[in-house]
């Protein structure tokens, strides 16, 4: 989660960094209207570069973190379920222990619990 916050207050600072720089390098450079107009379209052409190759980057953290949910997930999904599968083999052999004692009393003639009753 930190990770995050640090990515996103990098890209802030970034751009928020790249705008001053360059209002301020319009504000003071002693240029012509074409000069500047050709400077602000190689800045921006930069910047949308940049800016592209960090969503390129968030994109793929993204895939990858997507991924080892998924990873994960399945893993888990694999393991409750084997659990699950181990259960109802013990819960079986307690029906089958508790119902061969039952036929065994009744067998006898004894009484079970409910027959009394």
């Amino acid at each position: 989660m930190s990770d995050r916050d640090n990515f996103g207050a990098f890209l802030v600072g970034f751009i928020v960094g790249g705008l001053t720089g360059a209002v301020a390098a319009l504000l003071l450079a002693p240029q012509s209207g074409e000069e500047t107009r050709k400077y602000i379209k190689d800045k921006s052409i930069e910047l949308y570069d940049k800016a592209s190759d960090t969503v390129e980057m968030t994109y793929q953290q993204a895939q990858q973190t997507a991924d080892e949910a998924v990873k994960a997930a399945e893993s888990f999904l694999a393991t409750a379920k084997a659990r699950a599968e181990e259960l109802q083999k013990q819960g079986q052999v307690i029906l089958e222990e508790q119902k061969s004692k039952i036929e065994a009393k009744v067998k006898k003639g004894g009484k079970t619990g409910e027959e009394a009753a």
